[in-house]
């Protein structure tokens, strides 16, 4: 990964990870926690692709195991992270934008039941049956429901980031088109970008209409 990528990524990780064990973890929420720092993957995923995805989701999930007060073996939550990084990374939109809400909401929630499973199951093969005594199915509903609540909140933000940093040629001049054509294509399943496009269109037939008024001129003056 080059440089900025990887500060970036560590930057927002850590951040997520702040968040994560002294906000949202005390908030005492029924069922499972918003997982900040599943999202803060997802989002690098979408940008930087399933290889990138990867490297990052393990990054951040080691990140999580070594922090307090982590209560799991080292690696476990890294895994999660590490497949799931990778799986996010392969829904990357092939033309850098986001056009519809439907889709990383899809990921969103695919993600957040993913990552329940994959880490009961990991925690099953070492011997750790709290999701048992938990209740599986509970989990695997409020993670998704919380998940699914903070990701416009968080995923738009952390591409616009990954994408500012990254140099993208895709996206246009000035953070807050970034930022609207972000959120429009998130919140408003691509709304802005018809507008944008729409726009366009209507400054191109003005200036053919110019063009045409100037070549009529010509004429006319050639005419006498």
């Amino acid at each position: 990964m080059r440089l900025n990528r990887v500060l970036l990524s560590t930057v927002l990780v850590v951040v997520a990870l702040v968040i994560q064990v002294s906000v949202l973890a005390r908030l005492h929420l029924p069922g499972a926690v918003p997982d900040l720092l599943l999202l803060t993957v997802l989002g690098l995923a979408l940008v930087y692709g399933h290889v990138g995805g990867a490297l990052v989701g393990f990054g951040a999930g080691l990140l999580a195991d070594l922090a307090p007060p982590a209560d799991h073996a080292a690696g476990r939550y890294a895994l999660v992270l590490c497949v799931i990084g990778y799986f996010a990374g392969l829904a990357k939109p092939e033309t850098g934008r986001l056009k519809s809400a439907t889709g990383p909401m899809a990921v969103v929630v695919a993600a957040a039941i993913g990552s329940t499973l994959l880490y009961a199951g990991v925690g099953a093969l070492v011997g750790d049956t709290a999701a048992r005594h938990v209740g599986l199915p509970g989990l695997l509903f409020s993670a998704a429901l919380y998940d699914l609540l903070l990701a416009p909140f968080v995923v738009p933000g952390v591409m616009w980031l990954a994408r500012r940093a990254d140099n993208d040629p895709l996206a246009e001049s000035g953070p807050a088109a970034k930022a609207g054509n972000i959120s429009s294509g998130w919140l408003s399943s691509g709304t802005g970008l018809r507008i944008g496009s729409q726009r366009g269109f209507g400054a191109l037939k003005a200036r053919a209409r110019t063009r045409s008024a100037r070549v009529g001129r010509i004429k006319g003056v050639k005419r006498l």
